[in-house]
């Protein structure tokens, strides 16, 4: 039979409560009964109170939930969810508080239920679109959540559009007017090729629908329609697909002179697809990313860099000490369009 706190009491003599102290709050007994009863535990086997219903009694769980869709290696792949979860947890750390990740996947039943038995203290969401059910399951519990969408009353990003505008601002200026846009969720076929994007505004995630809102409007003050701007979706962030979608924008005739990506990831698969093909980024063809990912500067590549490590570290604050003035709990970060050999003047 499994031990538990009523064999330790019995064993030595004391109350449940007591027993109970000696783990949970040690100032309240002597040294000498704390000692005995850790002695009596250890001997019988018992290793202790259930951490989670402990902190269900205090009504802390002690833990954040990170909700995000990829699987769970990419938490730990991705530079740009790297940044991100560690300034996040720097934050956590600091307050005393884990995290938990809980990876959507397919947003199923699996899902759904991780999301409804997780024993966490608030729900801090990265890259989830709002269809998914799963964001339902976690509004529906009523605990304080942070979003990078303007969703709820908890939100840290940036202006999605004002920083791609920059992108377009910039190409536009080089004389570029033949575009790709290579991203993820822009369109309705998940793998890897063309779509039509009809209106960005029409787009059900947040950040794609603002990036390829801020290129349109950068294109079309140059005189470039967006029904001239091809649309390449990628099936996921991830290089390889990255490239994939690259190849197919650079394999028409006439091809783009600019490949813009919505994220650095994607934008460097595009700088292999250039490479295979013997083209110079930055003279045959511009290539633009997002996020300025480490890797990102030894590549030559332009993009936008945002705070990715301040991002999280700020998504924790606002969890586990949100300020009292309720304009401060949403926080806009600022962004900046950096400037590399990947981009150059529209070839004549």
């Amino acid at each position: 039979m499994r031990p538990t706190l009523q064999t330790v009491a019995d064993a030595v003599g004391v109350s449940r409560s007591t027993v109970s102290n000696a783990y949970g709050r040690p100032d309240q007994l002597s040294p000498e009964l704390r000692e005995k009863i850790l002695e009596a535990a250890r001997r019988i086997g018992y290793a202790g109170p259930n951490p989670t219903a402990r902190s269900l009694r205090r009504g802390r769980a002690g833990a954040i939930g990170v909700l995000f869709t990829p699987t769970l290696s990419y938490a730990f792949t991705d530079p740009y969810a790297v940044e991100f979860l560690r300034g996040l947890a720097e934050t956590a750390e600091n307050h005393r508080t884990g995290l938990l990740l809980v990876p959507l996947g397919a947003d199923d039943e699996g899902a759904l239920s991780a999301v409804r038995e997780a024993s966490v203290d608030g729900f801090c969401v990265y890259c989830v679109p709002g269809w998914y059910r799963a964001m339902s399951a976690a509004l529906a519990r009523g605990l304080p959540m942070v979003n990078s969408e303007y969703q709820g009353e908890l939100y840290v990003g940036i202006d999605e559009a004002a920083a791609t505008r920059a992108v377009g601002e910039h190409l536009t200026t080089l004389g570029h007017r033949r575009f790709a846009v290579i991203g993820t969720y822009i369109g309705t076929d998940p793998e890897t090729g063309p779509t039509t994007v009809g209106a960005p505004e029409d787009l059900p995630s947040y950040v794609s629908r603002e990036r390829l809102r801020g290129y349109r409007d950068a294109f079309a003050a140059a005189g470039v329609p967006w029904p001239d701007v091809m649309t390449v979706n990628a099936a996921t962030n991830t290089r390889e697909d990255g490239a994939a979608a690259a190849a197919y924008a650079l394999d028409r005739d006439p091809h783009p002179t600019a490949l813009v990506a919505t994220t650095d990831v994607l934008a460097l698969g595009a700088l292999d697809a250039l490479r295979e093909r013997g083209l110079r980024a930055g003279a045959d063809v511009s290539v633009t990313g997002f996020d300025d990912v480490p890797a990102a500067a030894g590549a030559g590549l332009t993009t936008v860099r945002q705070p990715a490590y301040e991002r999280g570290r700020i998504a924790g604050e606002l969890l586990l000490d949100p300020p009292d003035d309720p304009a401060r709990r949403r926080v806009t970060l600022d962004t900046e369009l950096v400037v590399r050999p990947s981009t150059g003047p529209a070839p004549v």
